[in-house]
């Protein structure tokens, strides 16, 4: 039986990573990953380094997984009524889907490059891949599901139209692709994937 005191301790300590995670995804936000370091944290969160360690003591690493399996469960919680709806054209469903995508990564840069280029304590396709990150690639499957004629490989799809909507991410930010034509890439994608 958990006592009172043992249960506010775990809370407070809950706390206390919650906030360490905030202030790290901050950071990244506001000046890139290489601003976040455990002196920058600590400071930002008014606690020692040690005590960063004590909460991530594989450091940085373990903070930046900490921020990626954040922004998994977001994006997979903003892509899962894509998955879900049952009204709509398949058109329409697709360009959700898409443009939910789209926009997370371009809200959120720093946690998205925590989600899929740095490196991060938790494997990707395999037994062991943390259901969160496996949450966005269902509502993907789950959307490829829905429509009207689904394709006969739906996983395969998922995984090409996930590539491609990172493809498109990682183009454009990289200022490969102007922004101009953005609504014709993501027009041509979506007819790609529902015709």
């Amino acid at each position: 039986m958990t006592t009172p005191a043992a249960a506010r301790r775990a809370r407070q300590l809950e706390e206390r990573r919650l906030r360490i995670v905030g202030a790290a995804r901050a950071l990244a936000e506001e000046q890139g990953w290489d601003a976040v370091t455990t002196r920058r944290l600590a400071d930002a969160i008014e606690y020692s380094q040690p005590v960063l360690y004590g909460h991530f003591p594989q450091g940085r690493n373990q903070i930046v997984t900490a921020v990626a399996l954040e922004g998994f469960e977001e994006l997979a919680a903003a892509l899962a009524p894509s998955a879900l709806a049952g009204t709509g054209t398949d058109v329409e469903r697709v360009r959700a889907l898409v443009t939910v995508y789209l926009d997370f990564a371009e809200r959120h840069p720093a946690t998205y490059d925590a989600m899929f280029l740095l490196p991060v304590l938790v494997p990707f396709a395999s037994d062991e891949t943390p259901e969160v990150v496996r949450a966005g690639f269902e509502a993907i499957e789950g959307t490829l599901r829905r429509l009207d004629d689904p394709p006969a490989d739906v996983p395969t799809t998922a995984e090409v139209l996930w590539a491609a909507v990172h493809g498109l991410v990682a183009l454009r930010r990289a200022g490969r692709f102007p922004a101009v034509h953005q609504e014709e890439r993501l027009e041509t994608l979506v007819r790609l994937i529902t015709h």
